[in-house]
């Protein structure tokens, strides 16, 4: 990371225990952080600043050069606080464009787990000795086992790229929140070492994922801008949602869902998702200038309307953030609303019929509980209208 980055990061990480000791009474032990390439090469490494910052480990630059080329361990009486075992889990993209940054962050994690600190200092050397003895009793040998207990780094199989839960949500082929783990577990547990750790890169290690994720207290992930909103894409809810999903699957209660909002690099806030998209939930989804604004653009306009509704929706059944009445907010706005369902009826009635069928998905599927029959009729009737136009546009 640049010394920038480092700066973002440090208060970030900073942010981010205070809120989370506030709100637990304790240091946090673990955390899950999605980290991405387009946001890496924006900012200049905040992400990974964020997680050797959490760590406990600062990057060593070069002068005049300013490339990063060692860390130095942060001992606890600087730190002040106890270290915290940080997972990544790398988009395809990162995977591709920063293996310097894999191998930085594998060494960070391989000096951290050497130390000989008290166990609730240093959570990850315990944890790494722990599962060390674990896989020696499984049949390991003592480098197998001391490697396996050491990877911090997941992603997709090499040449792969997303979480794979897409698909599974978009086509309504999933019964329960074990699907949806299933198909993010098979699709983010290939573990990523330094390239001279005699590992071979990209090889599945479902169990070594599986128990970090057991152990994981917060899922965490950053937004650098404030040009786009987690209901813009389908990837925030990939990313973030099926680490949430996996973890509670695997544990039987919710992490902490955490959003960093990097937008401002001097102040980066820290935020429940719950509070992240309830305000975009205000700011954006509902606002009628945002409705207006993409009414200009036809057939893409209404798409767009569709797509926000498919990500909130997504968002809540791998992260159970959305309220019930947000659902009826935007049936009352995008569908209910005269001139919106007119506008989409003529420009995209593909999406008008996508939308109300969401929606009935959510009552249906018991995320949305408090609508009333009257509002559930009035969805299934916009869905036979939708279908008769969709037959005559034919």
């Amino acid at each position: 990371p640049t010394e920038t980055a480092w700066k973002v990061g440090e208060l970030a990480a900073t942010a981010l225990i205070e809120r989370y000791t506030q709100e637990n009474g304790e240091y946090p032990r673990t955390l899950g952080l999605s980290v991405w390439g387009t946001s890496t090469m924006r900012t200049g490494g905040d992400d990974i600043a964020e997680a050797l910052a959490l760590l406990g480990v600062k990057p060593v630059w070069d002068y005049p050069s300013r490339r990063v080329i060692d860390f130095e361990i942060l001992p606890i009486s600087i730190l002040g606080r106890p270290r915290v075992d940080v997972t990544l889990r790398i988009s395809g993209f990162f995977r591709d464009a920063f293996p310097n940054l894999i191998d930085l962050f594998d060494q960070a994690v391989v000096a951290i787990s050497n130390l000989d600190e008290a166990e609730d200092q240093n959570p990850l050397a315990a944890q790494v000795q722990q599962e060390t003895q674990f896989w020696i009793k499984e049949g390991l040998t003592i480098e197998q086992a001391n490697l396996r207990s050491r990877l911090r780094i997941f992603g997709s199989k090499p040449g792969a790229y997303g979480a794979g839960l897409q698909g599974l949500i978009e086509s309504q082929n999933w019964q329960d929140d074990q699907d949806l783990a299933t198909a993010y577990i098979n699709w983010s547990s290939y573990a990523y070492t330094c390239a001279n750790s005699g590992y071979q890169q990209g090889i599945s290690a479902s169990e070594a994922f599986q128990n970090r994720l057991e152990k994981m207290q917060i899922v965490l992930h950053n937004q650098d801008n404030r040009e786009h909103d987690l209901l813009d894409s389908d990837d925030y809810y990939q990313f973030q949602g099926g680490m949430t999903v996996a973890v509670r699957t695997l544990t039987g209660k919710n992490p902490q869902t955490y959003f960093g909002d990097h937008a401002i690099p001097e102040n980066p806030k820290v935020k429940l998702l719950k509070e992240e998209i309830a305000k975009v939930y205000r700011s954006r989804v509902i606002n009628p200038k945002w409705i207006a604004g993409v009414m200009r653009h036809g057939y893409k306009g209404a798409f767009e309307l569709s797509a926000t509704v498919d990500y909130l929706f997504a968002y809540d059944v791998t992260a159970n953030c959305v309220e019930d009445f947000m659902y009826e907010g935007v049936a009352n706005a995008y569908i209910l609303d005269k001139n919106v369902q007119q506008f989409i009826q003529e420009k995209n009635p593909w999406a008008l019929r996508d939308m109300a069928e969401r929606l009935l998905e959510a009552h249906q599927r018991q995320f949305w509980q408090t609508a009333s029959q009257t509002l559930i009729e009035q969805l299934r009737a916009v869905v036979h209208e939708a279908e008769g136009m969709i037959e005559a546009k034919v």
